[in-house]
């Protein structure tokens, strides 16, 4: 018969099949949003849903360990209200219409309004950009604060771990499994500039093209993630610290909120960028562009420090 510990790396081994699987549906995903022509969405399931979130529950099977604590809780109450949940939402979308019917109210009122009106007072090529970052402003910047809200919640559970002391070379130290990996690292100094620049160019060209500032966000937090993997946690919090990382991702949500300040000061409605420039339209394209990066700039930093995390801890033994 198997052992215990033989039993667990099975698990493992079969958790970490499934991960992979859920990455490469992802992109799939992505793939089928670029052939619906929703290049945006499949910018960010391609970066968040295939790349980070995938490395992120990778980095936390490795952290949880092999083996589970036994729980002494009766675990009928928690399935019971899933279980009433779960039932609640599907009793509540009995009454929405029906999927790609179009009667339904979205395709007469709203999508209309934005479809006839974008181009006279935005100005943005891109309608997606106008339509979250100006006529839907509000919900944007709380999908802002709601991604912060999560880094405050992760970092409240899980703090990152300061780097372990350097120690002389040991036998031990010079195993294959700790030993740099030349090659990995050569390619990702190679391909980290490319990202960057994409990443930049999906962050200011998201007012005429596919992107914007969660796209960019994930982009660039995937170049630090990548120089992290391959040269570990200890190079990657010197060329980035995490005190750093914290603060931005604070300042990306007051650069936003602030712009909606300065709105109010300038005789506008909160958000209002039409008042920023003596041209409304002009006005539009400012208060976009600076909103757009102060959400990548949050959105990146709450990447990397999520990922710091968890990588903090999973480059440690587990007792």
């Amino acid at each position: 018969m198997l052992s215990m510990t033989a039993i667990a790396v099975v698990r493992l081994q079969s958790l970490f099949g499934v991960v992979i699987l859920f990455g490469v549906y992802s992109l799939l995903s992505a793939s089928i949003f670029v052939v619906l022509d929703a290049v945006d969405v499949a910018f960010t399931e391609a970066a968040v849903g295939a790349g980070i979130s995938t490395v992120l529950m990778l980095a936390t099977l490795v952290s949880a360990g092999r083996t589970e604590k036994p729980s002494n809780r009766n675990p009928w109450l928690p399935l019971c209200v899933v279980g009433i949940t779960g039932a609640a939402l599907v009793w509540g979308t009995l009454d929405m219409p029906g999927f790609g019917d179009p009667d339904n109210p979205i395709h007469h009122h709203v999508a209309d309004r934005y479809v006839n009106a974008s181009p006279t007072e935005v100005g943005i090529p891109n309608m997606v950009t106008s339509v979250l970052a100006s006529y839907r402003g509000y919900d944007t910047m709380g999908e802002v604060f709601v991604v912060f809200t999560a880094l405050i919640g992760v970092l409240s559970l899980i703090t990152i771990r300061q780097p372990r002391k350097q120690l002389p070379l040991t036998p031990a130290a010079d195993s294959p499994d700790n030993r740099p990996f030349p090659i990995l690292q050569v390619m990702s100094i190679i391909l980290i500039p490319f990202i960057i620049v994409f990443a930049l160019y999906v962050q200011f060209h998201g007012d005429y093209g596919p992107g914007g500032g969660f796209q960019a966000g994930v982009i660039f937090s995937s170049a630090i993630i990548l120089y992290t993997l391959t040269f570990g946690f200890d190079d990657a919090i010197l060329l980035i610290p995490p005190g750093v990382v914290n603060t931005l991702a604070a300042v990306g949500v007051l650069i936003y909120a602030g712009t909606g300040v300065i709105s109010l000061f300038k005789g506008g409605n909160f958000l209002d960028y039409g008042v920023l420039a003596h041209d409304p339209i002009h006005g539009q394209h400012i208060g976009i562009l600076i909103i757009e990066l102060g959400v990548g700039i949050t959105v990146a930093s709450v990447m990397i420090a999520i990922f710091f995390a968890f990588f903090s801890r999973a480059e440690r033994p587990i007792k």
